[in-house]
């Protein structure tokens, strides 16, 4: 076990960086199709081929899944992974081709580096060509190059995020979790509640509660759609697309427990569920457990997105800010 979504058997992460321009994206790859489910829990999200993935719809599998920064002009990296795919002879059979089914979601990270630079159809291809089944670099790479939180306070006073993963083991079934984190609230160690990522408290060190400044202000500075948790779980449980669509849905609880507050107005976020079917079927109380502890690794994965970043563009990852000093002392 690597603590990585990659210990789910079939399952391959890619990443392209350009630190830079403080931009990238991540491919999860599985080139032989995985049943896979989608759950959209934030008000500004950015998506491509998410209605395939729903319970009534007619495709069945997905080939990959594209977690890109960039804003809206990320999707295009998906453009890349498909050419990927295509290549090597995977997709959908229609008949007279092949098509690749790539879902995929943006993150807004155009405020730091270069808002000019996006990741593109070569970025999504080269995030293929450096995907692996081994163990996954985390922190600011890949979709999470340009990440930040805590952004109510405006940019200067907001905390480098990165991307995570995590996994567990139970019994035969393996979940792991990927994410990357670029919310406009506070990460928070799950089990205490302390803020371990948020709005700097620049005076004095450490960080402001959002939830606290939302009680005594009604507007934030962090600008409206500018931020989105995007992140997959995978498994090797086999689950129909009404399981997996579950497992979504309840996957989202490890961003409340990590994330404070969450699913907000100005945030997109988005959780997509794999199901490889390597481990076997599952039945219907196994989706409850499978639900809760995706949950529990999606809270453990965003909090390694923040603790495993580094310092990008001027913005300092948590690890860089003493806490109880005066950031410039």
């Amino acid at each position: 076990m690597q603590n990585a979504i990659t210990d789910v058997s079939g399952i391959k992460v890619g990443h392209y960086t350009d630190r830079e321009a403080a931009t990238g994206c991540t491919v999860i790859l599985f080139e032989e199709g995985a049943v896979a489910g989608v759950d959209v829990r934030g008000s500004a999200p950015g998506t491509r081929e998410t209605d395939p993935l729903r319970p009534m719809s007619r495709v069945g599998q997905a080939h990959a899944i594209l977690l890109s920064g960039g804003s809206a002009f990320g999707l295009e990296a998906a453009g890349g992974v498909m050419r990927y795919l295509e290549e090597r002879g995977y997709g959908h059979d229609v008949g007279v081709a092949r098509v690749p089914i790539v879902p995929a979601a943006i993150l807004f990270d155009l405020r730091i580096g270069s808002a000019s630079v996006r990741p593109g159809p070569e970025e999504g291809y080269k995030a293929c060509l450096a995907a692996s089944s081994g163990p996954v670099a985390e922190g600011s790479v890949g979709a999470g190059t340009g990440a930040t939180v805590g952004k109510i306070l405006g940019p200067e006073r907001v905390t480098k995020s990165g991307l995570g993963t995590a996994s567990e083991k139970v019994g035969d079934i393996t979940i792991g979790a990927i994410v990357a984190v670029n919310a406009v609230g506070d990460v928070v160690d799950p089990e205490t509640g302390e803020v371990i990522a948020g709005p700097r408290n620049i005076e004095h060190g450490g960080f402001f509660r959002t939830i606290d400044i939302m009680k005594k202000i009604r507007e934030s500075k962090s600008a409206v759609a500018t931020n989105t948790t995007i992140g997959v779980v995978a498994t090797d449980a086999q689950l129909n697309k009404e399981q997996v669509n579950k497992v979504a849905q309840m996957a989202h609880d490890g961003l409340a427990r990590a994330i404070r507050p969450t699913h907000t107005m100005a945030d997109g976020d988005a959780i997509f569920v794999l199901s490889t079917g390597k481990a076997g079927e599952a039945g219907v109380e196994d989706v409850s457990i499978i639900g809760s502890i995706a949950a529990e690794v999606m809270a453990r994965a965003v909090v390694r997105a923040v603790t495993e970043a580094e310092t990008v563009a001027g913005v300092p990852a948590a690890k860089d800010i003493r806490h109880g000093k005066r950031e410039k002392d």
